[in-house]
């Protein structure tokens, strides 16, 4: 059997015997108190989740909701941490809190190792992947991406009014994560709806949101066989052909890892980059220190992911218990909320304040535990990059239209317009 026919077998085996664990119902609408009914889906939340979780840190520090199935939101960032580092109560199966579980003999993998991967798996599936994502490997592909965010400046020439979000940031990594796996760049708008259909749908029926997985797993497929059939120096082919414990990886194993890199890579980067500029745009005197003093950024960016950290992860519960006062049942959501954990006045002097100079900063924007993002080198190149490319090439801008901001709703968040003036 060749590889191409193993995993195009695997693939037809995995959607016939896919168990769909527990399905919940739909339960979107206003919330009635935060505290007892939260959601991360609402459009309230989108808007600015900041207000609700500072207000939540005061009076109910561990929220509840039943909608999902029922799941928890802890706010202080002790909690939050607390949760990200104890992988003997909590499982990392699930990191997309929806209206569905994957069910429990998915762990230790999870759909998407070594996100979705418990101990021990956990550590030899991101073991395979530190090398990609190493500071020199990193370093290799700034030349690439500066260059390209010139050629998206370039695009905007004479625009009294341009789309940051939508014409400057998305396009950034998705051209890197595309050059990285292998993929053809001109596949960017297929990247970002698949992001939509992943992240952003987790209130859709079940069915509907397996049949978009479907889709993305359908163009993985696809790039899988291409490399199968063209091998290169590239992402793809090096996770088709490394050896794990002295076989292959699984088929399942391969497409979820991809799904992972092409999902969370493009959309948390994206993410950041548009809010540091929404800020710098709505904030004068920052934007302004900055274009006067470019030395400054790498400090002021630690500062914008610590203020507008994109990423929530989810967790479940392993077994019913009672934790820092509260009764959580097996299989409840913990929705772990690194943005609130980065505004907590207990960890961090001013938290709600943005100082772009602020020099203690051990944020959590990349998560916590043995999950902290792996590919944190990379996504800091991109962030510097394009705000320095950005600054150098448009250093006066303001927002057009504040109200015509919109952001993503659900567990990553960034803007998904963003309309700023030139000049």
């Amino acid at each position: 059997m060749t590889v191409d026919d193993r995993f195009s077998r695997d693939f037809q085996e995995m959607r016939a015997d896919r168990p769909v664990g527990a399905r919940n119902e739909i339960v979107t609408g206003p919330v009635s108190d935060w505290a007892t009914d939260f959601s991360h889906t609402e459009a309230e939340w989108a808007a600015d989740p900041y207000a609700i979780q500072d207000e939540l840190r005061e009076r109910c520090p561990i929220a509840r909701t039943e909608r999902f199935g029922g799941g928890w939101l802890p706010t202080r960032y002790e909690d939050v941490a607390s949760i990200a580092y104890d992988t003997e109560r909590f499982s990392s199966r699930a990191i997309i809190m929806g209206n569905f579980r994957p069910p429990p003999e998915l762990a230790p993998i999870g759909g998407s190792p070594p996100i979705s991967s418990d101990p021990p798996f956990h550590h030899h599936a991101r073991k395979l992947l530190l090398p990609a994502f190493t500071k020199n490997a990193v370093a290799r592909r700034e030349a690439a991406t500066r260059a390209f965010c010139h050629s998206l400046i370039d695009a905007l020439e004479g625009a009294d009014v341009v789309d940051a979000a939508h014409d400057y940031a998305q396009h950034i990594p998705m051209r890197v994560i595309a050059d990285m796996l292998g993929f053809p760049p001109e596949d960017g708008p297929r990247f970002r709806a698949f992001i939509e259909g992943v992240l952003e749908g987790v209130n859709l029926p079940p069915d509907e949101r397996l049949a978009r997985m479907d889709n993305l797993f359908d163009y993985l497929l696809a790039q899988i066989h291409d490399h199968v059939e063209n091998p290169r120096d590239d992402l793809t082919t090096y996770l088709i052909n490394v050896e794990f414990g002295g076989q292959k990886l699984q088929s399942s194993h391969v497409a979820g890892t991809m799904a992972l890199l092409l999902i969370a890579g493009i959309d948390t980067t994206w993410s950041a980059i548009g809010a540091s500029l929404w800020h710098l745009a709505k904030t004068p005197a920052d934007r302004e220190r900055l274009v006067a003093d470019p030395g400054l950024l790498p400090t002021a960016m630690e500062e914008l992911l610590r203020a507008y950290a994109p990423v929530t992860m989810a967790r479940l519960v392993k077994e019913d218990m009672s934790w820092n006062g509260v009764d959580m049942k097996a299989d409840d959501w913990i929705l772990l909320s690194f943005p609130a954990a980065n505004r907590d006045p207990a960890q961090f002097d001013r938290a709600g304040e943005v100082v772009i100079d602020r020099e203690v900063n051990r944020h959590a924007a990349f998560g916590l535990g043995i999950h902290r993002c792996v590919g944190s080198h990379l996504a800091r190149m991109e962030l510097r990059v394009a705000l320095e490319v950005w600054l150098e090439r448009v250093p006066d801008f303001s927002l057009a239209d504040p109200a015509a901001v919109t952001w993503a709703s659900g567990q990553v968040r960034g803007p998904r317009t963003l309309p700023l003036r030139i000049g």
